[in-house]
């Protein structure tokens, strides 16, 4: 009775840390896909703000329209689009404006409730009617009926909406600048860092410090929560000591994985060599804290969110005159993170330490300290010997007809391993499709070979059911490779 009532209590927190990832990838998924307008907006400002590199009063001009319009209605139409296709994205965006028009600060958080708000009113709307409308009617009733839902949601969030979020975005902004001037913002770190290893990494950089950031950077013209989320020092010094103070397969990959992840920028990279000894968690909030202290002191910033967060991309984004600053900061998170993992390797006395011969142990961790619970296909890879047989049995040339590669944005460590899968295949001389996706953009597909790390996996069985899932640790370097190719070749 004490086994079942703990395996409930396990099954209980996985709900909720899968729920926790879902609602901040829906957060982040709104701004994300426009990612490139935020840069273009930083690159202007940083050009041409009167301590810009190229101070323009004329130029300068698109600074506010970009800020306060632009921006917030992209973030409510891919809210509203990701609930209801092109029409619900119509209505995100003139559910947004009423909000957007009726206060004097960028609307962002406001664009991420009316956007989705306004997706699921048409979504209802067009339960309920659709299937009472007369053949020839379709466009005349879906077209007033985006205008009139639009036309009242504007009204509820000039009206109601937006002075609410207003009072709540000031009072948001009241506490990052008390914690900035009481030097107590490093300590955000001590939280962002363990979400970010389970996978919440772009729901808080792009879903949270990214739009409080943009508020921010429109007064003074740089926001140090840019680089919160996004320094690549922490992982970097992680696997730097792996690199130096590590075994086995750890030890050889970390090279690789140091690189692309400093400046490729795909922080997932360090994400297992992390869950692989729990300890080492405290050698990345050690590394922020350390890079965050730092930054706070020299009172700099970015200009737009560094995204992916690359070395590359921190300068791009650094205001004139800060690249010191920015990569002192930068510095400070590497050798932090790097001797409180040297220590923690060097204390270790355990001999078997790779990737390979260490699968069970290390699910078995993630499980432990995240809350993981495997479902029975899950079980079914808990060891390296289960884990092939499954493989074996499940994939086959007549099964799979195309192989997809999910992570939580589809952008950064899934692009990585469906590129590494997709030489193999053409090096095998096998005509599969490879590809990379966002967990929240699958389709339920048959004859579809999802891949996902661990911590993803029940995310994506619940977005794919009648897919073949596999899972892997590192996106980098996986003996799952391999031994889906020689299934694929051997049916």
């Amino acid at each position: 009775m004490e086994a079942v009532t703990s395996k409930e209590r396990i099954k209980d927190k996985t709900t909720i840390k899968v729920g926790a990832q879902k609602v901040g990838t829906f957060l982040s998924n709104m701004v994300i896909p426009n990612i490139g307008a935020f840069i273009a907006w930083g690159i202007v400002t940083a050009l041409f703000i009167p301590n810009g590199y190229f101070p323009s009063e004329t130029l300068a001009q698109l600074v506010t329209p970009m800020i306060t319009y632009l921006l917030p209605l992209l973030i409510g139409y891919s809210g509203g689009k990701m609930i209801s296709g092109h029409r619900g994205g119509v209505v995100g965006a003139v559910a947004s404006i009423g909000v957007i028009v009726g206060t004097d600060v960028p609307m962002f958080i406001g664009a991420m409730i009316m956007g989705p708000f306004g997706g699921w009113a048409i979504k209802k709307f067009d339960a309920i009617f659709q299937p009472k409308i007369k053949a020839g009617f379709e466009m005349l009733v879906n077209n007033f009926s985006s205008g009139i839902i639009g036309f009242v949601l504007a009204i509820i969030g000039f009206l109601g909406i937006g002075p609410i979020v207003s009072i709540i975005m000031a009072f948001l902004g009241n506490g990052i600048e008390f914690m900035i001037d009481a030097n107590l913002l490093p300590l955000v770190n001590i939280f962002t860092e363990p979400g970010k290893v389970i996978f919440l990494n772009n729901a808080i950089n792009h879903g949270i410090l990214g739009p409080l950031g943009v508020e921010q950077a429109a007064q003074t013209g740089k926001s140090v929560l840019f680089i919160l989320s996004g320094n690549p020092g922490p992982g970097f010094g992680v696997l730097l000591a792996y690199m130096l103070f590590g075994k086995g397969t750890a030890k050889a990959s970390a090279p690789g994985a140091a690189i692309i992840q400093f400046i490729g920028g795909i922080h997932e990279l360090y994400f297992p060599y992390v869950l692989m000894k729990p300890l080492m968690i405290l050698a990345v909030m050690a590394g922020g804290v350390a890079g965050t202290l730092t930054f706070t002191l020299f009172d700099t910033g970015l200009v737009a969110t560094a995204s992916p967060g690359s070395i590359l991309s921190v300068i791009a984004m650094t205001p004139k005159g800060e690249y010191l600053q920015i990569l002192a900061g930068v510095l400070a998170s590497i050798i932090a993170s790097f001797v409180v993992a040297m220590l923690i390797l060097k204390a270790d006395r355990s001999e078997n330490e790779d990737f390979e011969s260490n699968v069970t142990k290390m699910q078995g961790m993630k499980a432990e300290s995240k809350g993981t619970v495997m479902n029975s296909v899950s079980e079914a890879s808990a060891s390296a010997t289960t884990e092939t047989a499954t493989v074996e049995a499940d994939i086959s040339s007549a099964t799979v007809k195309r192989i997809i590669f999910a992570c939580d944005a589809g952008m950064g460590s899934s692009a990585m391993g469906a590129s590494i899968l997709r030489n193999k295949a053409k090096k095998a001389g096998l005509d599969i499709p490879v590809t990379n996706s966002a967990i929240s953009d699958l389709e339920d597909e048959k004859e579809t070979l999802i891949i996902t790390q661990i911590e993803l996996n029940a995310r994506a069985r619940q977005k794919t059911p009648s897919g073949i899932h596999e899972t892997v640790d590192n996106f980098l370097s996986s003996p799952k490779y391999d031994e889906v190719i020689e299934s694929l070749l051997r049916s």
